[in-house]
């Protein structure tokens, strides 16, 4: 199978990994750099994927081992990804550089798995990946 994440690239401080999707388009809302009604278009997004796409328990827990989630290339992940619409419309609108970073490999240590994707720590040194840019 393979995995896959969207991120920028900066890494974010917790993970030392490039900040998701997810955490890029909340720094812009935490900054106040989208509009009013973006910022409710945010909320209500966040609150629609927290529904439909489980939180892994290591967010909840501050997540103390630094891991990072990767999409699973199958339907599910591909699904939910399709539906991210809004979250590439604001990283491309105000100038995020999105990229999507594939393995055919179980990038580290697996701590959580859904039908959507996988948590892992301790990413692979060696990890053979390939990056696009998304936007």
């Amino acid at each position: 199978m393979k995995y896959y994440r969207v991120h920028t690239a900066e890494n974010a401080w917790a993970t030392k990994q490039p900040r998701g999707i997810f955490t890029a388009v909340w720094k812009l809302v935490e900054a106040k750099t989208v509009t009013e009604e973006e910022e409710q278009e945010y909320y209500k997004n966040k609150a629609y994927f927290e529904e439909v796409l489980p939180v892994p328990p290591f967010y909840e827990q501050g997540n103390p081992d630094g891991a990072v989630t990767w999409f699973k290339d199958n339907e599910s992940g591909n699904d939910i990804y399709r539906q991210m619409t809004f979250y590439r419309e604001m990283a491309a609108k105000y100038g995020v550089q999105l990229y999507k970073t594939e393995t055919e490999e179980i990038p580290g240590e697996v701590i959580y798995k859904d039908d959507f994707q996988i948590g892992v720590k301790n990413q692979k040194p060696d990890l053979k990946v390939t990056t696009t840019k998304v936007n």
